[in-house]
């Protein structure tokens, strides 16, 4: 394989490197993230590449799978393997079904404040959002202008892979998801809450 930009290369050679690329990367890269690291490669060479690679671990027997999350491509552990992986991530911390539901009134109300998500809820949320900004789930996006110009929330890019989403327009339609109780802003469509309490 050669750095040498000029040279055009080989399509096995080029598929070899996104793979290498993809799998040491701690985060999704993008088309373009990958094009600078692999200078003189068309993005339109890559993007056949990834399209190889994709289709290379949707093949019978594999256990990952390329998947486009969070703005990137990353590779994952085939739904099907779930079982065995759950065996070796399973020491690892999960968060309560309060911390699911605070996750889910921000995911689909952001930009959202605290006394927003408490006003859904019913109850105070301040453990769950340390919680939530501890694990990376939620951001602080800034201040709301107004009386105590409270915290802005938002999700991140970690709480995309976590739940495997390319962006937010991934989220499931609110209707597909379980009807819960509403709180005193339940004649504002926009607030339902998207858990039971």
């Amino acid at each position: 394989m050669s750095e040498n930009p000029a040279q055009k290369m080989q399509p096995e050679d080029l598929k070899a490197i996104v793979e290498a690329l993809l799998f040491v990367s701690t985060e999704p890269m993008s088309l373009k993230q990958i094009g600078q690291m692999i200078e003189g490669t068309a993005l339109d060479d890559i993007r056949e590449v990834l399209t190889r690679i994709q289709e290379d671990c949707d093949t019978p027997g594999r256990g990952i799978q390329c998947v486009e999350v969070a703005g990137g491509f990353s590779f994952t552990t085939q739904p099907d393997c779930g079982p065995w992986v759950k065996r070796l991530v399973s020491g690892k911390p999960k968060l309560s079904k309060t911390g699911l539901e605070v996750l889910a009134i921000v995911a689909y109300k952001q930009p959202i404040t605290r006394p927003e998500i408490e006003a859904v809820r019913g109850v105070d949320t301040g453990g769950v959002m340390r919680t939530l900004l501890e694990r990376r789930l939620v951001r602080i996006l800034g201040r709301r202008e107004g009386p105590g110009r409270p915290v802005i929330y938002g999700t991140t890019n970690d709480f995309l892979k976590t739940f495997g989403l390319n962006n937010l327009k991934d989220l499931p339609p609110l209707q597909e998801l379980p009807e819960a109780p509403l709180s005193p802003m339940a004649s504002q469509p926009q607030q339902q809450t998207v858990f039971d309490s």
